[in-house]
């Protein structure tokens, strides 16, 4: 009989622990470029795909590069996708 209640404390604590489990929480992937722009960026290469006021995409070397010209909204880190 005590294994008997031994085992149940155990699957409970068990099954209580893996409960609380939570996933993190997901992060968008778009990044906003933040005010005031950046008038200098480093010449690092980290391309972002950025979109451009007037729904347009455009290909910059980094974020600080895409985030400099006024007319960006936000970029997503890689290259823009090619249309085939």
């Amino acid at each position: 009989m005590p294994r008997a209640v031994l085992l149940s404390t155990l699957v409970l604590l068990l099954a209580a622990c893996s409960a609380t489990d939570t996933p993190p929480p997901v992060q968008s992937l778009t990044s906003q470029c933040s005010l005031p722009r950046p008038q200098v960026c480093t010449m690092e290469y980290d391309p972002v795909c950025a979109a451009v006021a007037g729904g347009t995409q455009r290909e910059y070397s980094s974020p600080c590069n895409a985030c400099a010209h006024d007319l960006v909204i936000s970029y997503v880190k890689g290259a823009c996708p090619t249309s085939e």
